[in-house]
């Protein structure tokens, strides 16, 4: 089920109140600012292992014609056969299982809830493949903008991401930090706070991909919908995941929810069939 906005100019980025002298955000999500957007739909939930399962026995880590050059790059340097922590498993109906906070579990018994683990260039070879893309991070903010900071997060105690509700447009907080398609960079009118706090956003700002939502490791107090995460575009190892987007005559992919990525570090990293250690 798609969410459709239409097209317009809207703002994104935190408000600082100059009244309030306990008003916090980080350097990164200002300045607030207007963009135009494109009138599109996003996924009402994110990309699930059933989904992506689909993807992996179409023999899609094995196509180029899915992924960036730098993902395909990967995939072969780094012997990419499925996410991050998965594991051949002949004892399982799908072939597979996957290492969790709480140790192995069979894919099977996971399949309807949103896949994680998976790297930016996955997350957009996968929009690729179901004809979608990847929502830009001012799309994913303007879906999230009057949402209540409520899901599968750290005061829950799952630890894994859970199958979605069902109602209206749903895990855009918790379960998994999602991919969107935006680079990590300053907003327009944007400097680095002087001193050592530079050393915390500023000098970041090159090579990153933009993850937005939080995970199920995350304290909901951590969240707002202008927070910005930002991670390498081959790592998976915070849980990231995406949900799909669409404009009008292109879907999109879920890290504008394929399955949102996480941005914490949730498990252990452990060498498997699908996903080599040495990264």
């Amino acid at each position: 089920m798609w969410h459709r906005f239409h097209n317009g100019v809207t703002e994104i980025g935190y408000s600082i109140d100059s009244t309030n002298c306990l008003d916090f955000c980080f350097d990164n999500e200002t300045p607030r600012h207007k963009v135009y957007l494109e009138a599109f739909g996003i996924a009402n939930r994110s990309v699930t292992c059933r989904e992506y399962l689909e993807f992996m026995s179409d023999a899609a880590y094995a196509r180029p014609e899915f992924w960036l050059s730098d993902g395909w790059e990967a995939v072969r340097k780094q012997g990419w056969r499925a996410p991050l922590y998965r594991e051949r498993d002949a004892t399982d109906s799908t072939g597979w299982r996957i290492f969790t906070l709480r140790g192995w579990h069979p894919l099977s018994a996971l399949l309807d809830a949103p896949v994680c683990h998976v790297s930016f260039f996955e997350a957009d070879a996968f929009a690729r493949w179901r004809g979608c893309r990847l929502p830009n991070e001012a799309e994913w903010e303007l879906a999230a903008n009057g949402s209540s900071i409520h899901g599968n997060l750290l005061d829950t105690g799952r630890r894994h991401p859970a199958v979605a509700s069902g109602g209206g447009l749903d895990q855009l907080f918790g379960d998994c930090w999602e991919w969107t398609a935006s680079p990590y960079t300053g907003y327009p009118g944007y400097k680095p706070v002087p001193g050592a706090l530079d050393e915390y956003n500023g000098k970041f700002m090159a090579g990153q991909m933009i993850l937005r939502g939080g995970s199920c490791v995350t304290p909901a107090s951590h969240l707002r919908a202008t927070y910005r995460n930002f991670f390498h575009p081959w790592k998976a190892d915070k849980s990231p995941a995406f949900q799909a987007s669409r404009s009008p005559g292109v879907l999109r992919s879920q890290s504008g929810r394929i399955s949102r990525v996480t941005a914490r570090r949730s498990c252990q990293r452990s060498t498997t069939e699908g996903r080599p250690q040495n990264q």
